[in-house]
């Protein structure tokens, strides 16, 4: 078989190999006549997936993107020539909910306040906003879900709408798939008139799609006067950004969220699980067999250890704002693509395990610690 992967999709080469001769594309520059004669193209989700990609795919039988979202993906097309097609749902949730309670400390350390009390609105409750919920459940904050989608398949007791969540929350978190038309489209679900409700002092997070938020109404919101903390991980017209929107904004990153290197690789090793039930063969490889041992395996915590300290302990695993200065500093160089493909290597909490937490350990182990 050829198979043709994005060069930012990891492990690709130990997972596949043994299917047959791997090839790495541009995810951005792909091209249809690199589709010629391929079996299977191995996708991220800055590639459009659509009939002008496929014009010359003569062989290809099967198509996974290592994402959770598929909006590039036209599955319609791919049904319609019989094209096997799996995507990564819940590869990158731990990692993308770590960013956010990366993001909700440091704000905490800079801004000489406590999540203590807060009140914390997750828009979007799929496998990203379950996951933060669960971690957010170890900590005394409140938390409100609004998933429409969910609430109509009585899936989501709890919800309520968003106007209402965005007047009652001091910290939204956006988590919804982008869906440009229809009664639940969440384009510009952030628009200029609900940006200028939100309240002086709100923390607004959008970790999801850049164009959830109307980036050139926040622009204008902010440059008009309003008291927000941006933390922005994805934007409109991505690699293109507003890059005066960067002066507003507190931590600002390349789309790098759920870059793990666990969360990466275990969307890798989704589709080559689904492309062995695909070709009817056994999946007989794992994570533990390729990931390296992380630079710290273990921490031990003194006695004294208490709630206050909980940041620079999340921080010794990942701190979002090493990521915040490599953009500002590189990205007028470097460009918003190459910033996402050379992404330090980073690691997910599960990877540290924690001594001397007789205190803490319920707390610890809910933020995804491993504690003794």
């Amino acid at each position: 078989m050829k198979i043709l992967a994005d060069q930012n999709m990891p492990l690709v080469e130990q997972y596949f190999a043994d299917f047959g001769e791997v090839t790495r594309f541009d995810g951005r520059t792909l091209q249809s006549e690199q589709l010629i004669d391929v079996d299977v193209l191995l996708t991220r989700s800055v590639t459009l997936v659509n009939q002008a990609l496929l014009s010359h795919a003569d062989k290809l039988q099967f198509v996974g993107t290592a994402t959770i979202g598929i909006d590039h993906i036209d599955t319609d097309l791919l049904n319609q020539r019989n094209i096997s097609f799996t995507s990564a749902p819940g590869c990158n949730a731990v990692a993308v909910a770590e960013y956010v309670i990366s993001s909700l400390f440091a704000l905490c350390q800079e801004n000489a306040t406590s999540l203590e009390g807060k009140t914390i609105g997750i828009v979007g409750v799929g496998n990203i906003g379950s996951c933060l919920r669960e971690k957010l459940a170890a900590l005394d904050v409140n938390v409100l879900l609004c998933d429409p989608p969910k609430h109509e398949a009585g899936q989501l007791a709890e919800h309520i709408d968003i106007d209402t969540l965005l007047a009652k929350a001091d910290i939204v978190t956006f988590h919804v798939p982008l869906v440009t038309t229809g009664k639940h489209k969440t384009l510009h679900l952030l628009d200029k008139v609900r940006l200028a409700s939100l309240k002086s002092g709100m923390t607004v997070i959008n970790a999801s799609r850049g164009d959830v938020i109307d980036n050139k109404a926040l622009l204008e919101v902010m440059q008009n006067g309003a008291q927000l903390d941006l933390v922005l991980d994805v934007w409109e017209n991505e690699p293109t950004i507003l890059t005066e929107l960067l002066e507003y904004v507190r931590y600002a990153s390349v789309h790098i969220a759920g870059h793990t290197l666990e969360g990466k690789a275990r969307g890798t090793q989704m589709l080559y699980q689904k492309l062995c039930v695909h070709k009817g063969v056994q999946a007989n490889k794992t994570l533990a067999d390729f990931l390296p041992t992380p630079a710290i395996t273990q921490i031990t915590l003194q006695e004294t250890f208490s709630f206050a300290d909980l940041g620079q302990l999340i921080h010794a695993v990942y701190d979002v704002r090493r990521d915040d200065g490599i953009l500002r500093r590189n990205l007028a160089t470097d460009g918003f693509d190459s910033l996402r493909k050379k992404y330090p290597i980073r690691r997910e909490f599960s990877t540290v395990t924690i001594a001397g937490a007789k205190h803490n350990k319920a707390l610890l182990s809910g933020l995804g610690f491993v504690v003794e």
